[in-house]
């Protein structure tokens, strides 16, 4: 009996844990995010004739999708990778406020996972901080370029971008190879993985 009620525990919490992960990014599919409505699951199944959603209408997606959150919202930094479209929303003073992503070939749009979620106090999970930053935005991008020197030789940080809480910057040897965050924090860095290789912009 003992070992049964075990494994139930542990089945039970595989399940939560699933529902919690499901819930964080948004579910497989359209359903509510962490930020509203859209949502992009960790799952990437196509037909093999499936083709890509063209970036204008991408664009006119992420954008709704942003007002809908802050009505003076605007897009910044679109950029095209194999997994997602990718962009920045500002406010009116160009401000950063959240990033977001869409699926290339759904044309589902969800808040991006990772930094977006956990380190946005001001849209993310866990809420305001009262705390002051301890790094600014210089600091943060020595500190994505002492991490790239191990991480990836002769990467720079090529952009930059400020959110509440965190500093994303994009980096590469001669373009665009990939994306990292900073905690405004802690200092952590934080790779964004899910994006798939870069295309454009």
């Amino acid at each position: 009996m003992k070992r049964t009620g075990w494994v139930l525990g542990l089945a039970a919490l595989g399940l939560l844990g699933l529902a919690l992960t499901q819930g964080m990014m948004g579910g497989y599919g359209p359903g509510y995010g962490m930020m509203g409505m859209g949502g992009m699951g960790m799952m990437a199944v196509y037909p093999p004739e499936a083709k890509p959603i063209p970036q204008e209408v991408a664009k006119a997606r992420m954008e709704a999708y942003a007002k809908r959150l802050y009505p003076g919202a605007r897009l910044k930094d679109f950029m095209a990778f194999s997994q997602n479209y990718y962009a920045q929303v500002v406010d009116e003073r160009g401000q950063g406020l959240f990033e977001l992503i869409a699926d290339r070939y759904t044309g589902v749009v969800s808040p991006e996972p990772g930094p977006n979620m956990m380190w946005n106090t001001r849209y993310g999970m866990h809420g305001p901080v009262q705390a002051p930053v301890r790094y600014g935005l210089e600091e943060a991008k020595k500190l994505a370029e002492t991490f790239l020197k191990g991480f990836l030789p002769g990467a720079r940080v090529l952009e930059e971008g400020a959110f509440p809480g965190y500093y994303t910057f994009d980096f590469g040897r001669k373009e665009v190879e990939g994306m990292l965050s900073v905690n405004a924090y802690t200092g952590e860095v934080w790779v964004h993985t899910w994006h798939g290789f870069f295309l454009g912009k």
